[in-house]
């Protein structure tokens, strides 16, 4: 089964997630390590939408 990964839609770079076709998420909440951004996303067939981009605290 192919998966691809999901990318990050603020900074464009890979996630820690891969979903396959058949992969269906709603209101997932999706983290990226690099720009320390969270979204809400929902994925269909390949196609990630985001509902909800958060802002993230940045630790001092």
């Amino acid at each position: 089964m192919i998966s691809e990964w999901v990318r990050c839609p603020v900074c464009g770079n890979k996630t820690r997630l891969q979903i396959r076709k058949d992969t269906e998420l709603k209101n997932f909440p999706l983290y990226c390590p690099k720009c320390r951004q969270e979204s809400l996303i929902e994925a269909k067939d390949f196609q990630v939408t985001v509902i909800k981009r958060f802002e993230t605290k940045k630790q001092s």
